[in-house]
């Protein structure tokens, strides 16, 4: 048995009360959300997507890039300041994206965040089995593009896209889907449009309108995988260039400054941080009219961990009151949330 089931089976144990044992019935305001042993949670966190979650140093090698800033760092110290908790986070750096939401599921990390869009498709895993479950959403998104500020008005809306302009997307993400759909490149289940041109590193493929050239935010079909740039079907829709391997979105905001792409699809949180430190050259254009949530991604069989969690959260941005925005103007406002939890 994993630590982590082990855990879970140990509560609710606890929490039986002579009725069926379901580990789901335990109490989140008096369950501790820290293992029995007092062991650290193991958290893995996106290390590229500033202001939400980032590492103070990008690249690998330095030993700041085990040092997690940004809204979710904050979060999750105001978690480990809740008291009675015994909680304390083990944070680790991830540096790849693409199915980071399925890593609790792997004996090496009891929770992963990163600015985590909450999708039912999310919680799957290949085999189509529920393998994680994700916390209460804390923090809400958007999607976007970033363009040089010349271009500011020739982007005004998603429909001034065409097949000369050159949208950059890190692959496997919410910006990527959306953009997707909102282009017409593909349908609402990710079906890519037929006559699409997909590059990969086996040669360029066309789909033909059925789910074997299929892209959502959770996962993509074996026959676009490793995609590296899509040439549209039709002149009214762009071409999208995958870029951010190496340092996520860090590579974005650098094309779209020397001219390799126009825009970069992304959450309008992350695309208004780089506008505003852009010195005027990048700006926020088209805005999605979609709203969206994130929140942390757990085992599926850690559900006492969850409820405890989930309870903790609930407050700490006041059910969904505090997010994003608040915690801008004020860093420490989950902080004081946690000590009005703490004088009871």
């Amino acid at each position: 048995m994993s630590k982590k089931r082990l855990f879970a089976f140990m509560v609710g144990l606890a929490a039986m009360s002579g009725a069926a044992c379901r580990t789901s019935v335990v109490d989140p305001g008096t369950a501790s959300c820290a293992p029995a042993n007092g062991e650290p949670v193991n958290f893995g966190f996106y290390a590229f997507f500033e202001p939400v979650s980032y590492s103070e140093d990008s690249d690998p090698a330095s030993p700041g890039f085990a040092k997690h800033l940004g809204y979710e760092a904050d979060l999750l110290t105001a978690l480990e300041a809740i008291e009675g908790n015994r909680l304390f986070f083990a944070r680790e750096p991830i540096a790849d994206w693409p199915g980071i939401w399925l890593l609790p599921a792997t004996p090496e990390f009891d929770i992963v965040g990163g600015g985590i869009t909450i999708l039912e498709s999310r919680t799957l895993d290949a085999a189509g089995q529920r393998a994680v479950a994700f916390t209460s959403g804390h923090i809400a998104f958007r999607q976007s593009l970033l363009v040089r500020s010349e271009d500011e008005e020739r982007f005004a809306s998603y429909d001034n896209l065409t097949n000369d302009v050159r949208v950059g997307v890190l692959r496997g993400t919410t910006g990527e889907a959306r953009l997707l759909q909102i282009a017409g490149i593909a349908n609402g289940d990710g079906v890519l449009a037929r006559g699409a041109r997909i590059e990969t590193p086996s040669g360029v493929v066309v789909a033909d309108g059925t789910a074997r050239y299929t892209i959502t935010a959770a996962r993509a079909s074996s026959a676009v995988e490793g995609r590296t740039h899509i040439v549209p079907p039709s002149d009214g829709m762009p071409q999208v260039i995958y870029l951010g391997d190496v340092s996520g979105e860090e590579e974005l905001l650098a094309a779209l400054g020397d001219g390799t792409i126009d825009a970069v699809a992304r959450g309008e949180i992350g695309n208004g941080e780089a506008a505003r430190a852009s010195d005027d050259r990048f700006v926020v254009a088209a805005v999605d009219s979609l709203a969206e949530y994130g929140g942390f991604a757990l085992d599926a069989d850690n559900a006492p961990m969850l409820a405890c969690i989930d309870e903790r959260l609930d407050w700490l941005t006041d059910q969904r009151r505090i997010g994003y925005p608040e915690w801008r103007t004020d860093p420490g406002v989950f902080l004081s949330r946690a000590a009005l939890w703490n004088r009871g």
